[in-house]
């Protein structure tokens, strides 16, 4: 039975070796094991091994015997046979199995993915379009989608990785792709697919294939069919792929270069791929060519040799593999071909990139669309398509289009098309459009292959310019930034010429046109054509375009009759001459932004019968009165009815009533008319022009009284902008929005004192509704009561008709509501909300008396909500409230949901105390930035309104959800103590990615332990003023040690926390490594002076991504708190690798970096900057005995880019022996803490840094710079050593009187100087008398010296050839910035590069310039001027500021002011008084002029809202200061002085009609906030005054910590207090209390300390009042109680 069995064993070893053999040469031939044959293999395995080794063991078991060897194992031998026999059965079974006639299959291919690289996945361009084409991949209903971008920009590899997420999430049962090509194979393309499926095709016919591909692939529930680089419409029918509703089981991904291919395959959606960003692009680019490129000298040739591929991944990837690891002359010749482009220069282009945009150009449908291409390879970057109508027309390059509208329709389509096709891109508007780089390129080569097209883009000279024979054959010239021209241009082909200035203004030689008889396209910017008699002879010119020029007689324009678009921008003419009445050809004039011109001579207009569109939007002209013309007079606007041909305009009318009876201009098609005082009107409106009809009224009265043709105008408009409204209640009649309103697309009505209601109601009218209207903007409108006035048979006005809205007013399309400072209560009654379905954005603010927003109903009328702000609003409790009326009607909800919600903005909203109830639970899904500032009272955005039940003052709890919130801000939230809950909803803030925190006063810290988990995601954290805070993150809650519960990885990489007083921790204690901050990357912490130290040892101990420190101003002791783990023998190291910024300032208490032994290593440290750090020793030698330096000098300094030394260090380091180069990679140099006055500055010093770009002197107290050590004028070599730096700031440098003095060797030095910044020099005089390197300045900037009268002299100023910036502000004493020396006659002073200029808190300042001379500012664009107050005008003399079209009050200030030149619009601030506007600090001393305005008329004062000083003395025109309404809007104030004002009895009195601003504020029961950041108040020598405040109300002083009150001999009570119906006595139960109380219960002051509350009493006590507290009071509201860190009275 055993041998038998074995024997049987033997043959199915025979027979699995023989299986073995044929699964080995599956295997190598790529197939896949059928299973069952490896299960077959397994159990013969085992039978041979395990039975057969079980079977002998048995066997030997049973050859032994029992009884001392006399009898058989019987037993033994039973099993052993049993065994056998049951084991031979199992062999024969699997013999018989064994007989397998395949023992492999063929694998179905997948399609091979190349995983995208890391840095590739992790641009922000890409993940957001990546994860909208996985959306549209999973979603059902899109069964075609597109993916289109231009060639190179990474479509396939974008389109790879949705493949393998796809496979990854296992989205599809199969996935197949195919690459279709520009030339489509309808059988390779079935090949590819039917391999990845395993398919084997039988037939032959494309048909055939196609038949059998279409039924597998609808045998896959579910297949991803993906179809690579389609060039043309490819019919899927053909190639198998179904189609169709029944085939929902196939979704089709297509790539494509082209939107039109993607469209006519019916994609149902399509994604478009752009290029990189910039620091995206660089940082591609430096992965490929290695990190050391960013530390060594190619740095400033790679960055513009990764600008060149504009953002294109192939061609950044080809470049970067190509130069790596070069020499830098290779790296030279690159960027030389690349900023030089033609047909031979493509090498580092892949020759794909280029051969595929040929033949995208080859194949565009019409010529129309090549030369269109071409033309627009000739623009700049963000070029207007208006200007390349121009271009198009003056070319004539569409045949048979005749008007200007036409061919605007006609290029509007071609340039669609290109867009679609990837050759062009979309500009910043819908107005613009780009095209990259590359593309332009081989545009250009394309062009230039015939030597037909000439282009510069950037600065160049006569030398770039090709020689004669290459000109004459040219056609077409762009060049831009040109220094120089040739005399004469000999281009007798030309027929386009583009060109632009380097310098303004640069001149045209006088013959330059001689020789270009046949251009038709002229466009020059920034040239000076004041003579130039040439430019008549172009006869053949139709289109000329001058922006910007410096013009002559523009009468010889005249000459060129051909002429069909004229174009002058940005000019100073004053007047269209007659002359211009020529050219009678002319199709379009355009005159926008000539702001001076005032006059057009009678009869050029009508004259030009052939005006299709005529542009003179800025233009003032004073139009004259029709059938009155002379040669002085000026032309009215009744020629423009003569111009039969006119379908556009844009044009100002001053007055309504100079428009023509007979004005009818009912062919306009596009118009922009402003009607009213010119000095009310904006053109600034970026989307003004996103409308075709736009008409701007400054009504003086209503619609129906305007003139019939601005009627009809009316009726066609679709833009309306209703201002000035005086003297109307109602403002139109239903009528007229049937008549006027039905096209209106926009209405915006404001500045309406009397406006009540907007429309007169009639009962008529079942339903009024504006049909098109987008966007509705209601702003200054007090006294509107509703939209709709009441019906004419109500008596009594209903909440429904108390409301804004009613429901027969009708919205359908309302996207978009702004309501501005109106008076109304309700925004919609019942119902009548029902309109706002297409709602996304509601905008309000400054609606005092507002106290209803949302219903709890209104929220499922609200699912396309996107943008939600409220602001300023003191009156509203709740942003959705529970209405009783609507809970009748609709049932109440215990879900609200905001759908699409993206940004919610809540501000200022004094009573605010919830976004809603707590019976509701609230869900935001796609929230992702939340602001919250200025709501004192709210403590729970979710709150609880039952007064009896505490609250726990926590801002968010569980009963809102923000799955997708990305971006915090709350400020101002005094009662919030938490900003989390324990338990918080689902997922809830597991997004956050920025938390931004300020002036929340009563916040203890801002992560509880239990929530550290779900913020992982933060990346940047910015906490200021929080004057309780004492923890950032807290990791224990009494002896609970939470952070052993939690494994965190925190992203966190941005820290930011400023004036902190009371913080103690960042993180609470050291834990143990299992919370990593690993991810830090900048630190910042100013004025935290309770914190001892900042890092607790293990987080030091992993700061390898760390790159910027900085702490200032702080309490530190250590930096790196001691280790409570690690012995005292242990050495420690702490690596900071990556830290390039490392700034310590002020911090007189730091000791250590750490108390223990350890070292640091600083090995990408670039930038060193330490001040005022007196314990510790910075510097050190490696062998000096100096214990724990922070650096060692030897180390550190060599790789230092910047760095500050000290009076000791800059000692230590001259006795010092080091090596010549060991400081030669310093280019920034701060020199510091030179408190000796006799010192004198360190020239010699110098020396050692011969790079030096860049030098510092802060903190010293030198007398002059021109003194330096005895011996070093002395020592020439030492001079020529001395490097010339570029920039040189001196900050409080308090003694110098002047910089500079004559043949100073600090001539030397400055030679090259390019920014020059100094500040606080209190004792500075002015800049210096001999100022040689002002000829190489391009950035000047003075900053608080007041003792400074002038900057510079009138002759010193002529040396700024260069300057572009200059800045000059809070100089106390400065009168004038160039000073006369005397000669005012011969001066001309030209700024002639000049193009910012800012002008901030001169007090004193009356003129920039107050001599007679003439001012050139030929590049001024910006000028900002703000608290200047004094200032009556800019200069004296002529002024000429060509490129300067406003003045900005602030740097923000987009807007700005013009009254048509600097001069004008300096004179009408000054009369305005704006620079009083923004002050934070205000002596009335300084201006006495203030008194009179103030004290006649204190309720309309200046605005003051950012003031935090406030100084009042020696005044007797005074009785008191503030009306309690101005008071309120004082919320930055921190300090008030009042001093020896004699008259003055109060400081605050009560209006005597309240307003109802003040109304909703508070009621007289309540306690107000006032003055919220009010510290300090001092009143001296005030006989007269009784009170502090006399009114009705009771007062809080929320941070008032010291009050002195002195020389008050009336003062008894600190408020006065009386009901506005009762005696101002003070009554006390039933009997008058006559004794004086300095405190009375209707004030209440909390003291933050109790330093503050004892130096109250002092004084007050010192003072002598007969009482400070009311006896009645003092155990009840005056007793001195501790709440948390405050003492309340």
């Amino acid at each position: 039975m055993v041998s038998g069995f074995e024997k049987k064993v033997e043959t199915l070893k025979d027979k699995r070796d023989g299986v073995l053999l044929d699964v080995d040469a599956a295997e190598k031939n790529g197939e896949i094991i059928y299973p069952v044959v490896n299960t077959w293999l397994a159990k013969a395995d085992k039978m041979i091994d395990s039975e057969l080794k079980e079977v002998k063991s048995l066997e030997d078991e049973a050859k032994n015997k029992c009884f001392i060897g006399l009898c058989p194992n019987f037993k033994a031998r039973y099993q052993l046979s049993k065994k056998a026999e049951e084991d031979a059965a199992a062999v024969d079974e699997l013999l018989q199995q064994g007989g397998f006639d395949k023992v492999s299959y063929r694998d179905v291919p997948q399609p091979i993915v190349v995983v995208p690289p890391k840095d590739f996945e992790d641009f922000d361009s890409r993940k957001l379009m990546f994860n909208n084409i996985m959306e549209a991949v999973k979603d059902p209903n899109l069964n075609i989608i597109g993916v289109y971008g231009m060639p190179g920009v990474g479509k396939t590899t974008l389109v790879k990785e949705v493949v393998r997420q796809v496979k990854e999430d296992k989205l599809f049962d199969s996935v197949v792709m195919a690459v279709v090509t520009h030339i489509p194979d309808v059988q390779k393309i079935q090949d590819e697919i039917a391999d990845m499926l395993g398919l084997k095709f039988e037939e032959q016919s494309t048909s055939g294939r196609a038949s059998r591909l279409h039924q597998r692939l609808k045998k896959e529930k579910k297949i991803l069919v993906v179809l690579d680089d389609i060039w043309a419409k490819l019919d899927l029918i053909e190639v198998g792929i179904p189609l169709g509703d029944e085939d929902q089981g196939c979704t089709i991904l297509l790539t494509s270069r082209d939107l039109n291919v993607l469209l006519d395959m019916d994609a149902k959606k399509s994604f478009p791929i752009g290029v990189l960003e910039h620091e995206e692009a660089w940082h591609f680019f430096k992965k490929i060519i290695g990190d050391g490129v960013e530390s060594s000298d190619l740095l400033p040739i790679a960055t513009q040799v990764a600008k060149k591929c504009g953002g294109l991944p192939i061609a950044l990837r080809t470049l970067a593999t190509s130069l790596r690891n070069k020499p830098p002359f290779v790296w030279e010749d690159a960027l030389r071909q690349l900023s030089k482009p033609s047909s031979s220069n493509f090498k580092g282009v892949p020759a794909t990139v280029y051969s595929t945009i040929e033949w995208s150009f080859d194949r565009l449908q019409s010529e129309d669309h090549k030369q269109t291409f071409l033309l627009c390879s000739l623009m700049r970057h963000n070029a207007r398509l208006e200007l390349l109508l121009v271009f198009a027309m003056g070319l004539g390059l569409f045949r048979g289009v005749n008007t200007v509208e036409e061919t605007r329709n006609r290029l509007w389509t071609v340039v669609s098309d290109l867009k679609a096709s990837c050759l062009l891109l979309d500009g910043s508007t819908n107005k613009h459009f780009d095209m990259h780089d590359l593309i332009s390129d081989v545009a250009i080569s394309i062009a230039s292959k015939g030597n037909s097209v000439f282009l510069l883009r950037n600065k160049h000279d006569s030398n770039d310019w090709p020689d004669d024979e290459t000109v004459k054959e040219c056609d077409k010239i762009s060049c831009f930034g040109m220094s120089e021209l040739p005399d004469q241009l000999k281009c007798p082909k030309l027929t386009f010429l583009n060109m632009g200035s380097k310098d303004p203004w640069m001149k045209i030689p006088t013959n330059f046109f001689k020789e270009t008889k046949n251009l038709k396209v002229l466009y020059l910017s920034g040239m000076n054509l004041s003579s130039l008699p040439s430019i008549s002879l172009l006869r053949n010119l139709r289109a000329l375009c001058l922006r910007n020029c410096v013009l002559g007689d523009i009468a010889l324009f005249g000459e060129l009759k051909n002429l069909e678009i004229f174009s002058i921008l940005r000019s100073d003419i004053e007047m269209l001459p007659e002359e211009i009445g020529q050219l009678t050809k002319l199709k379009q004039l355009n005159l926008r932004r000539c702001s001076k011109l005032k006059r057009i001579s009678p009869g050029v207009l009508c004259k030009l019968s052939r005006l299709e569109e005529l542009y003179m939007p800025d233009s003032l002209v004073e139009w004259g009165a029709e059938g009155h013309s002379s040669k002085e007079s000026n032309s009215s606007l009744a020629e423009l009815n003569a111009l039969s041909r006119l379908t556009a305009l844009e044009i100002q009318i001053p007055n309504a009533k100079i428009i023509p009876k007979g004005f009818y201009l009912e062919k306009l098609q596009r118009y922009i008319i402003f009607i009213g005082e010119a000095s009310q009107w904006d053109w600034k409106w970026g989307w003004v022009r996103e409308y075709s009809r736009t008409l701007n009224l400054n009504l003086q009265t209503s619609i129906s009284f305007l003139n019939n043709g601005v009627k009809v105008l009316l009726k066609k408009a679709e833009n309306l902008y209703i201002d000035e409204v005086k003297g109307v209640e109602i403002l139109l009649h239903e009528s007229e929005v049937g008549n006027y309103f039905q096209q209106l697309r926009n209405l915006h009505i404001q500045n309406g004192e009397m406006v009540q209601y907007i429309l007169k109601d009639s009962d008529a009218v079942q339903k009024i509704e504006f049909l098109q209207l987008e966007s509705l903007t209601l702003q200054g409108l007090p006294n509107l009561v509703s939209f709709c006035s009441k019906k004419e048979s109500s008596t009594s006005i209903s909440p429904q008709e108390s409301a804004l809205f009613k429901q027969k007013i009708l919205f359908p399309k309302l996207e978009k509501l702004k309501l501005s400072s109106i008076g109304i209560e309700r925004i919609w009654s019942p119902q009548a909300f029902c309109s706002t379905q297409n709602l996304t954005s509601l905008i309000i603010e400054g609606c005092a008396n507002l106290k209803y927003v949302l219903s709890d109903s209104m929220p499922e009328y609200l699912q396309q909500l996107k943008c939600l702000e409220i602001s300023e609003c003191k009156c509203i409790q709740e942003i959705i409230s529970t209405d009783k009326m609507i809970q009748q009607t609709f049932k109440k909800r215990a879900l609200i949901r905001l759908p699409r919600l993206n940004s919610l903005k809540l501000k200022g909203l004094q009573k605010l105390i919830g976004f809603c109830h707590e019976d509701y639970t609230v869900e935001f899904p796609v929230l992702t930035i939340l602001e919250i500032e200025n709501c004192s009272e709210l403590k729970e955005f979710i709150h609880n309104s039952v007064k009896d039940i505490p609250t726990h003052e926590v801002l968010f709890n569980n009963k809102v959800a923000f799955p997708n919130l990305e971006k915090i801000t709350i400020s101002h939230l005094r009662n919030v103590k938490r900003i989390w809950f324990d338990q918080l909803h689902t997922n809830s803030f597991s997004m956050l990615k920025e938390l931004t925190v300020k002036e929340c006063d009563a916040l203890l810290n801002i992560f509880s332990p239990f929530l550290l988990g779900l913020f992982q995601r933060l990346e940047k954290l910015i906490v200021i003023d929080c004057a309780s805070l004492e923890q950032v993150f807290q990791l224990q809650v009494q002896d609970l040690d939470i952070e052993e519960t939690y494994v965190i990885d925190s992203q966190l990489k941005k820290v930011n926390l400023v004036r902190l007083p009371k913080l103690k921790h960042v993180w609470t204690k050291n834990h143990k490594g299992n919370i990593s901050f690993e991810s830090l990357q900048q630190v910042t912490i100013q004025e935290c002076w309770s914190l001892k130290a900042l890092f607790p040892f293990s987080i030091a101990n992993n700061l390898q991504q760390l790159e910027a420190l900085t702490i200032n101003r702080c309490g530190l002791e250590e930096i790196v708190s001691k280790s409570v783990e690690e012995s005292d023998e242990q050495e420690i190291c702490f690596a900071f690798n990556k830290l390039l910024y490392l700034q310590l300032w002020n911090l007189p208490s730091l000791t250590y970096f750490y108390p223990r032994m350890h070292k640091t290593t600083w090995t990408a440290l670039k930038q060193l900057s330490i001040l005022s750090c007196g314990r510790i020793k910075i510097f050190g030698h490696e062998e000096s005995q100096i214990q724990h330096p922070l650096f060692l000098i030897e180390k550190v300094i060599p790789q230092l880019e910047s760095v500050s030394v000290s009076h000791g260090d800059i000692e230590m380091i001259s006795d010092g022996q080091y090596e010549s180069d060991l400081f030669c990679n310093i280019k920034f140099l701060r020199i510091s803490c030179y408190s000796d006055v006799s010192a004198v500055f360190p020239i010699s010093f110098l020396k050692r840094f011969y790079n030096l770009e860049s030098l510092e002197l802060g903190s010293c107290n030198f007398k002059e710079l021109a003194s330096f050590e005895s011996d070093a004028c002395e020592d020439e070599d030492m001079i020529i050593t001395i490097p010339k730096i570029k920039k040189l700031k001196l900050f409080l440098v308090k003694n110098i009187r002047h910089l500079w003095k004559q043949d100073s060797l600090l001539d030397h030095i400055c030679a090259s100087l390019k920014c020059l910044g100094v500040l606080k020099c209190q004792n500075l005089i002015n800049l210096g008398f001999d100022l040689s390197f002002f000829e190489t300045l391009t950035t000047l900037d003075v900053w608080n010296c007041n003792k400074m009268l002038e900057l510079i002299t009138s002759s010193n100023a002529r040396s700024l050839v260069c300057l572009v910036t200059m800045r000059i502000r809070e100089c106390e004493v400065m009168r004038e910035v160039i000073a006369s020396d005397g000669d005012e006659a011969s001066y001309e002073i030209v700024f002639r590069v000049l193009k910012r200029l800012e002008l901030h808190c001169l007090q004193n300042l009356t003129s920039f310039c107050s001599g007679n001379y003439t001012l050139w500012c030929p590049s001024l664009e910006q000028v900002t001027l703000s608290q200047c107050p004094r200032m009556k005008n800019f200069c004296q003399g002529k002024l000429i500021t060509p490129k300067l079209h406003k003045v900005q009050l602030t740097e923000i200030d987009v807007r700005g002011r013009w009254a048509g030149d600097l001069n004008a619009t300096v004179e009408q601030l000054y009369k305005e008084q704006v620079g009083y506007r923004g002050l934070k600090h205000l002596k009335f001393s300084k201006f006495p002029e203030l008194i009179d305005i103030w004290s006649k008329n204190p309720q309309e004062m200046l605005d003051f809202t950012t003031l935090e000083f406030l100084e009042i003395c020696d005044s007797d025109n005074l009785r008191y200061i503030f009306y309690l309404s101005t008071a309120f809007s004082l919320g930055q104030l921190r300090q008030m002085e009042i001093k020896r004002c004699s008259n003055l009895e109060q400081v605050i009195q009560e209006e005597c009609q309240i307003t109802m601003a003040e109304e909703a504020i508070t009621d007289s029961s309540k306690i107000i906030g006032i003055f919220p950041r009010l510290q300090s108040i001092i009143v001296e020598s005030c006989p007269d005054m009784t009170s502090f405040y006399r009114g009705s109300k009771c007062l809080e002083f929320p941070s008032l910590v010291k009050i002195k009150v002195t020389g008050c001999s009336n003062m008894t009570t600190f408020v006065s207090t009386f009901s506005r119906d009762e005696d101002k006595e003070v009554i006390i139960g039933d009997e008058v209390d006559n004794v004086t109380t300095f405190f009375s219960d209707k004030v209440r002051l909390i003291l933050l300390n109790e330093s503050s509350f004892i130096h109250l009493i002092f004084l007050l006590c010192c003072y002598g009042c007969s009482r400070i507290f009311h006896i009645i009071y003092i155990p009840q509201q005056y007793e001195v109680t501790k709440k948390g860190n405050k003492y309340i009275l």
